[in-house]
C-alpha cells in the first residue's frame, strides 16, 4: 500500500508571504527594544548582567533620550522622533554662545566639559564638541587635561577683527548701493528689533539681532561662504562691541543709517557709518 506523503508547511513558492523582520535601528535589540548603556539585550529596564534593574519611572538612560522613546510606546507600530546628537550639540553650542555673550562664562577662567554638561543637563560629549567649535571660532582655547579657557580680548584683538570685517563688508555694501533696485522689506524690522533690545539692555538678545541684521544684509550678495565667514567674525568681535565707548543704542541706530545710505547710494556716508559701527579706529 502506497504511503501518503507527509504534509509540509507553507513555502514562499506557494504564494504565502514570507514575513521579514524590519531592519534594526541603531541602539535596538532583536525585538525592537532600546538598549541603554550597560543594558542587557532584550531588556526594557536597562538591567546590567549581575546588576540591579532600573526601577520603573526612574530617570531615562541617555539612549532612551536619544531615541525619544516613551515607556509603552517603543514598538514598531509607533513612529519615533529621535533627538539626534547633532541637535543636542547645536542646542549646547547656542547655550554656550549665549553664556559667553552675557559674561556668564568669565574670560580667563577654565571650564571642564563634565562640569558644563552637568550645568546644562547633558553628557560631556556634546559639550566637548561645542567647545571645539568655539575654539575654532577663537572664543575659547583648549587646556589639556583640564578643559577650555575663555579667551579675553584685548584692544588689539578688537581692532584687528573690526578691520577684517570692514574689508569684507564695505565692498559688499558699496556694490549693493550701486546695484540693488530696492531693499528687501525684512531689513528695517530687523534694524528696529536690534534698537529695541539695545534700549532694554539685553546684551545676548542684541548680539543675536545684530548678527541677524548683518547676515541678512550680506546675504543679498548671494555668496553663502562670505556670509558664514562674516558671521563667525561678528561672533568673535562681540556685540555690543565692548571696546567702543558709545552706548548700545547708538550702535543699534547705525543699522538704520546703513540702510538709508544704501537706499540713497551714498557710498561716502555708508563708509563712515560702517567704520564707526564696526569700531574701526582712525
Amino acid at each position: 500500500m502506497e504511503r501518503e506523503p507527509a504534509p509540509r508547511g507553507p513555502h514562499p513558492a506557494d504564494g504565502v508571504e514570507e514575513r521579514v523582520p524590519p531592519p534594526r535601528r541603531p541602539g535596538e535589540d532583536a525585538i525592537g527594544g532600546t538598549r541603554g548603556r550597560g543594558a542587557a539585550r532584550g531588556s526594557g529596564t536597562g538591567a546590567r548582567p549581575g546588576g540591579p534593574a532600573r526601577p520603573p519611572g526612574g530617570p531615562a538612560c541617555p539612549a532612551d533620550l536619544a531615541h525619544g522613546s516613551a515607556r509603552g510606546q517603543d514598538h514598531p507600530g509607533h513612529a519615533r522622533a529621535p533627538l539626534r546628537r547633532t541637535s543636542v550639540r547645536g542646542q549646547v553650542l547656542e547655550a554656550l554662545r549665549a553664556a559667553l555673550d552675557s559674561g556668564e562664562l568669565e574670560a580667563g577662567r577654565v571650564y571642564s566639559a563634565p562640569a558644563l554638561g552637568e550645568r546644562y543637563g547633558v553628557s560631556a560629549t556634546p559639550v566637548r564638541e561645542a567647545m571645539q567649535r568655539l575654539a575654532a571660532e577663537g572664543a575659547v582655547e583648549t587646556v589639556p587635561n583640564r578643559g577650555f579657557r575663555v579667551l579675553a580680548r584685548t584692544d588689539a584683538d578688537a581692532a584687528a577683527l573690526a578691520e577684517v570685517l570692514l574689508l569684507i563688508e564695505l565692498p559688499v555694501l558699496t556694490r549693493l548701493a550701486a546695484t540693488l533696485p530696492a531693499l528687501p522689506p525684512e531689513l528695517r524690522p530687523l534694524a528696529a528689533r536690534a534698537e529695541e533690545l539695545a534700549r532694554t539692555g539685553d546684551r545676548t538678545g542684541y548680539g543675536e539681532a545684530d548678527r541677524a541684521f548683518h547676515a541678512a544684509l550680506l546675504g543679498l550678495h548671494g555668496n553663502p561662504e562670505l556670509t558664514r565667514v562674516a558671521d563667525a567674525l561678528h561672533r568673535r568681535a562681540g556685540s555690543p562691541r565692548a571696546r567702543t565707548p558709545r552706548p548700545w543704542a547708538e550702535e543699534a541706530a547705525q543699522h538704520t543709517a546703513l540702510l538709508d545710505a544704501i537706499e540713497r547710494a551714498d557710498t561716502a556716508t555708508l563708509a563712515t557709518v560702517l567704520r564707526s559701527h564696526l569700531g574701526v579706529r582712525g
